[in-house]
């Protein structure tokens, strides 16, 4: 039995009955539609008095009948045959309506989601006229066709100039609607030709745009809640674009919501879901990145409305991370860690969404490994687990070798690009990969530098370690894989608290890193505080951090500033450590 879709309470069985009966009907190919396919739809429609639609592929063929409006009978993205920004999607819509009206803004959106090849509008009278010998039969008044129109000035939006964007300047899709039709005129269509027309129109368009294949193309949702300031959420925003962009994707557009409460199943709530869906399908995005977690549950149902991959903030830092680890023991962390993550989101992921294209939230360990079976997977995560204790333990072999030689250290702590690889190297002229980017290194670095002692001005020597970038809600996952990375900073005789001054929340990003450091088993050691970029910096943030921290060192890493004072101070930081130990 063929199923009928919408709003069917009311409907007795008779009239079902001839709704189902709808499966049974055949267009001819080259047509969009008949007289009499028309006229039938309008009379079940008038008898059931409610909108009736009808969705046909291009054999012809009637594959979905809903009662309702096309908005409310639209076929979800994941079940269309066909699903991209440069085609149409192989389906059109027949639909009646009560009014009297050209088609609303609802149902040609609902043909932009789907992007069906034509939209139908048959408006329809209450009454209808009985033809000879019988048979009741709907009247309809006059037919407007829809369909999709190419954007020909439609431009390319990268960050970080896409987040700054005003609702108002949020494009729309674009469309034609034909003046009021009989349905012999509309009869007369050649949907063979317009589809073509059309398709060829927007794989132009489509291969225009295209920015480059192995990028994706990703549009940022963000939600700001009652407990975040506007000043917080805008830089949360500006994060994320750096982490999309620091993992190989262009950000075309960002999409704001205010929120006083999370929406349990799509975080934004069906209205926002709809704009999502539309913004993505108009601007030809693949991948659409939320600026917080999200439940396995809220990943299945954003795709199964969206129609594309859909991944949070933490599966971006995971992918960065998977890119950027270069020893054997980072990789096998970025394993453990991705695997934790992605264990509790398997159901259906393979299924729904194939993660063998390659992009952002594919990498690491693989589409098939993620894919096994949840005991497999839980067999690789115990073994990954003992390695890393295996090398927890090395390391720590490694620390007690140095300590036992009495060679202090210190870590270089601080928020993900704030210049610690830079400075490592300024100091002790290693060379460490250093880059405009967020989390550029991942694996620590320890290097030797010689300082002047604090009270004899006698040369010494110590350890000075580069640790992983911090970030503002470092993933729970990524705690506790990276510990041994970690406890670099736990087993070391003091820190250097690098912050970059040139950023405008630098204030936001000592109290993250503090955070972090709070959570660590073992409280670090004394810590100093260094403001690094402060020839990017303006006087008033300067006079600002000299009020609130008299007691940092100012300098400017990449132009060898005041190095000669944070040697002096960190040998005084060294002492106070040794003594206090």
């Amino acid at each position: 039995m063929e199923t009928i879709f919408g709003n069917l309470q009311g409907l007795k069985s008779s009239q079902l009955k001839q709704l189902q009966r709808l499966y049974h009907q055949r267009i001819p190919g080259d047509r969009i539609t008949t007289p009499e396919f028309s006229q039938r739809l309008a009379a079940i429609s008038t008898e059931v008095n409610q909108p009736v639609c009808a969705y046909i592929n291009r054999r012809g063929q009637v594959i979905r009948v809903g009662v309702g409006t096309p908005r409310q009978t639209q076929i979800p993205p994941l079940e269309l045959p066909r699903y991209g920004a440069e085609r149409l999607s192989g389906i059109r819509c027949i639909a009646t309506h009560l009014k009297p009206e050209p088609p609303n803004e609802a149902a040609l959106t609902a043909m932009a989601l789907q992007r069906l090849d034509a939209l139908v509008v048959l408006n329809i009278t209450g009454t209808g006229f009985t033809r000879r010998g019988g048979g009741s039969t709907g009247y309809v008044k006059e037919a407007y066709l829809a369909h999709l129109t190419p954007q020909e000035s439609r431009t390319l939006i990268t960050s970080p100039a896409a987040l700054k964007l005003e609702e108002s300047q949020i494009q729309s899709p674009s469309w034609n609607i034909s003046p009021p039709l009989d349905l012999d005129d509309l009869a007369d269509q050649d949907l063979v030709d317009l589809v073509e027309n059309l398709e060829a129109e927007f794989q132009r368009e489509f291969v225009a745009q295209e920015v480059d294949a192995d990028h994706d193309r990703v549009l940022i949702v963000g939600l700001m809640t009652s407990e975040m300031t506007p000043l917080q959420f805008q830089d949360t925003l500006l994060e994320l674009a750096r982490l999309v962009d620091t993992a190989g994707g262009d950000v075309l557009q960002t999409i704001q919501q205010k929120r006083s409460r999370i929406h349990p199943q799509t975080v934004v709530g069906e209205g926002k879901v709809q704009e999502i869906a539309l913004t993505a399908q108009t601007l030809g995005v693949n991948l659409v990145v939320f600026d917080r977690d999200l439940s396995p549950s809220q990943v299945r149902n954003l795709e199964m409305q969206i129609g594309i991959r859909v991944v949070d903030r933490t599966e971006v830092i995971l992918d960065i991370f998977a890119q950027r680890a270069q020893s054997r023991a980072g990789k096998l962390q970025v394993e453990l860690a991705q695997l934790e993550y992605m264990q509790p989101r398997l159901a259906g992921r393979g299924r729904t969404m194939s993660r063998l294209g390659g992009g952002i939230g594919t990498r690491g360990p693989g589409e098939t490994k993620l894919e096994t079976e949840r005991r497999a997977i839980g067999q690789r995560i115990s073994r990954l687990q003992k390695e890393v204790d295996q090398l927890q333990a090395h390391r720590s072999r490694l620390r007690q070798r140095r300590q036992h030689q009495e060679v202090p250290s210190v870590a270089l702590v601080g928020y993900t690009n704030a210049g610690k690889s830079t400075l490592l190297n300024a100091l002790t002229n290693a060379e460490v990969y250093t880059a405009d980017q967020l989390f550029a290194t991942l694996d620590p670095t320890t290097r030797r530098l010689v300082i002047p002692h604090g009270e004899t001005d006698e040369h010494q020597e110590i350890l000075i370690t580069d640790t992983v970038g911090f970030i503002h809600e470092l993933p729970a996952s990524l705690m506790d894989a990276f510990r041994a990375t970690l406890e670099e900073v736990t087993e070391a005789d003091a820190l250097l608290h690098l912050v970059d001054l040139s950023h405008p929340a630098w204030l936001r990003h000592i109290r993250s890193v503090r955070e972090i450091l709070a959570q660590m088993p073992i409280t670090p050691g004394p810590a100093l505080v260094v403001f690094n970029k402060i020839d990017q910096a303006d006087s008033e943030t300067l006079a600002l951090a000299r009020e609130e921290f008299p007691l940092a060192v100012f300098i400017s890493a990449s132009q060898r500033l005041g190095l000669e004072t944070l040697r002096h101070r960190l040998a005084q930081l060294i002492e106070y450590a040794v003594d206090s130990r």
